[in-house]
């Protein structure tokens, strides 16, 4: 008699957008992953755990929403199980940067599969400290960690992904060159930036994002050595000082473990305010702009060793950022579409890490450590011969330009309309002389401009939906996908309130069938959207 084998779970389907290895490890992963949370899964309601508390699901989250603020959030899942709970504090984007969607990266710690509470990068501290704080809860009320009850159980090692297609396994690829976008008289600075992929394995689809390592700016590694008192080449865990701070630790917002170290090595009034600091407090209402120079320059008498300072950082996180390329009319090379982050702050000039590295610093034919961030339901449609409306300022273009890209290398069928805005017309039109071309090709069908700055009165894209609100009712109601790209928290929610607008205007609905209709675009996966 043959031995009965039961087969191998298949968490990820053969429609998921990746090829068959892809797919075979991220099955492994998540398996891994979740352990015995999938063992019978055939029996079990979809996001529950055996024996435990139900695992987070995006289908089960009224709080996914990057519009609502943390409290909100909060309250939404205050009944709800742990891993709920720790999803709410995530910042609901699915943007990718931690590795995982929201739900995902709350279950992956729930099951004590991933120990870093500081991935989420939308999130920032908000999120840290809440992360923190339900740890605490959790374990106080003596709640299990994991689905077989074990309190203790150790996390699982998960191997790393694919090269060059998770941030625990980047590739080096070259980065080719920057053009800058904004014409003279522009008040920012942006850039379109140019990868060669050809000599790694990444391959990518319109919709994904490129994940990069940046280093810090050298001046600002110095300035904080020079603060501590250190010496650069002091070698620390087989690196020197210097290149650990350049490429190894976050300079951005000082973490509250710093904080807490420099509440040890003062006292008196500075002590309580680096300890209301590292609670998560603002004595001086200055919190939101302390950077870790900025915080080593607030309490000038406490210098800790260098050693025991780099423990109290928070590790360098990579940065994502929206494809602006089409691997059909761009192979080998991908592109983005960058925002050099500059402002002061009390005389110092503030760089952005990312931005700045690949805008200024960053040699071209030099190489930068990469990988592939597969979209969480962002593509074109599957049928060539359907619609789109893509809704992009600023920077959000960069899917819209791959998207259009796309659709031209394709012969796609499909009409394609663009709202695009930003400051000014003459200084911030990115990919001006190219989607002018892509209209006298008739592969753009409609592109609607908007400027801020220009005039008396300011247009923003949600101005010009409404203003065209009848034509972009027919083109809803026949079956065109909408996109958004851009600011979560105001242009996204903007933007939704825009279309429930047209749809009680043009289509007749009251205000609640207006809402339900924008979900129900959502559901059928015809309203996407890639925000930060």
């Amino acid at each position: 008699m043959s031995e009965h084998v039961t087969p191998p779970l298949v968490l990820i389907p053969e429609t998921a957008p990746f090829s068959a290895d892809q797919r075979s490890w991220l099955s492994g992963y998540f398996a891994a992953l979740l352990g015995p949370a999938i063992e019978g899964a055939t029996a079990l309601a979809p996001g529950e755990a055996p024996g435990g508390p139900a695992l987070a699901d995006n289908g089960d989250a009224p709080w996914h929403d990057p519009s609502l603020g943390l409290g909100e959030r909060m309250e939404m899942a205050r009944d709800r199980s742990e891993p709920q709970k720790l999803m709410a504090a995530m910042a609901q984007q699915d943007c990718g940067q931690c590795g995982y969607n929201c739900a995902d990266y709350a279950n992956a710690i729930f099951l004590r599969n991933e120990e870093r509470l500081n991935l989420c990068q939308p999130g920032g501290k908000e999120t840290l400290r809440m992360l923190k704080k339900l740890e605490e809860e959790f374990g106080a009320g003596g709640a299990s960690k994991s689905p077989a009850g074990d309190a203790e159980a150790a996390p699982r090692a998960v191997e790393p992904g694919p090269l060059g297609y998770c941030r625990e396994n980047p590739v080096e690829a070259t980065f080719v060159s920057r053009t800058r976008l904004n014409a003279p008289g522009g008040e920012k600075e942006t850039w379109h930036i140019e990868i060669d992929l050809s000599d790694t394995p990444i391959t990518y689809t319109v919709g994904d994002s490129l994940g990069l390592f940046p280093a810090n700016a050298p001046a600002l590694v110095d300035a904080v050595i020079a603060e501590l008192g250190a010496r650069p080449e002091r070698i620390i865990a087989g690196k020197t000082l210097r290149q650990a701070l350049l490429t190894d630790y976050a300079l951005g917002s000082a973490p509250d473990g710093l904080y807490q170290l420099l509440s040890l090595l003062t006292s008196g009034e500075a002590r309580k305010k680096a300890q209301a600091l590292a609670a998560g407090e603002d004595p001086d209402g200055d919190a939101a702009h302390l950077d870790v120079l900025g915080a080593l320059h607030k309490f000038p008498g406490a210098r800790p060793d260098a050693e025991v300072f780099l423990e109290a950082l928070d590790e360098l996180q990579p940065r994502l950022y929206s494809i602006s390329s089409s691997p059909k009319a761009d192979p080998g090379r991908v592109s983005l579409t960058v925002d050099a982050v500059r402002y002061n702050h009390r005389s110092r000039l503030r760089l952005g890490v990312a931005s700045t590295h690949l805008g200024e610093r960053l040699p071209e034919t030099t190489t930068v450590k990469v990988y592939l961030q597969k979209a969480h339901g962002f593509a074109l449609p599957d049928d060539p011969s359907r619609d789109v409306v893509m809704c992009g300022p600023g920077t959000g273009i960069a899917p819209f330009r791959a998207f259009l890209r796309e659709r031209a290398a394709t012969r796609a069928p499909g009409r394609n309309w663009l709202f695009y805005g930003h400051q000014r017309q003459a200084s911030d039109f990115f990919y001006k002389d190219e989607l002018n071309r892509l209209k006298d090709d008739k592969v753009l069908t409609r592109l609607s401009l908007a400027w801020s700055r220009d005039g008396t009165e300011k247009t923003y894209v949600q101005d010009r939906m409404r203003e065209n609100g009848a034509e972009l009712w027919k083109w809803l109601e026949g079956g065109a996908h909408f996109y958004v790209c851009g600011d979560a928290k105001r242009m996204a929610r903007d933007v939704e309130r825009a279309i429930i607008d047209v749809a009680a205007a043009h289509g007749g609905k009251n205000p609640d069938e207006a809402v339900a209709y924008l979900a129900a675009l959502k559901k059928a996966g015809r309203y996407q959207a890639d925000v930060y």
